[in-house]
């Protein structure tokens, strides 16, 4: 099934209106949808690489929309709507944990899952059921999104289609590795 997904979402890419199905699918995969905006944002933009940063900016603005829906399931809706779109990503089990820890880390848990491989749908959701305050998440989810996107739309910008094979395969991992070094020099400089 998300093969297909996969494959239906990538066919959007293609499609004359691909710039308001980019809009659609970020918004909704920032709450329930499996397949990250990537999939039409990088052939668009390498396509069309004159429009780069209106076609990030499209993800980001519709990106951090689509949070706030998932901010709201998780705060009005979690048991009927959240939970089981956690569940169905695996992430029941540690729910219960994650959201007495999950506040303390507010920004962090938001900015990694807004550039990392994480499912921000996981983040958008959960920071609605443990009151997370709502302006912390939009700056945070706007600087997370915006440097995830526009990084992207950046390097299509600047090498075009030869550099795709490294975004799709290894920029999740650069950034993990980043926000990993990035806390790890926080931790290092609370404890010197």
């Amino acid at each position: 099934m998300i093969r297909r997904l996969y494959d239906w979402t990538l066919g959007l890419a293609q499609h004359p209106h691909a710039l308001w199905a980019l809009a659609v699918v970020a918004f909704i995969e920032s709450s329930v949808f499996p397949i990250p905006p990537d999939i039409i944002m990088i052939p668009v933009i390498i396509a069309q690489p004159r429009r780069a940063w209106v076609i990030a900016g499209v993800a980001l603005v519709a990106s951090v929309l689509g949070g706030l829906l998932g901010y709201a399931i998780g705060a009005l809706a979690f048991d009927t709507i959240g939970q089981p779109i956690l569940a169905s990503l695996g992430k029941a089990d540690a729910m219960t944990e994650f959201s007495e820890r999950f506040n303390d880390m507010g920004f962090w848990a938001v900015l990694t899952a807004g550039v990392t491989p994480f499912p921000y749908k996981v983040i958008t959701i959960m920071s609605g059921w443990t009151g997370m305050p709502l302006a912390t998440f939009i700056t945070t989810s706007i600087l997370a999104r915006g440097l995830r996107f526009f990084i992207v739309a950046g390097l299509l910008w600047r090498f075009g289609a030869p550099i795709q094979d490294f975004i799709e395969r290894r920029l999740g991992l650069m950034f993990t590795l980043a926000v990993v070094l990035l806390l790890g020099g926080f931790a290092v400089v609370r404890y010197l």
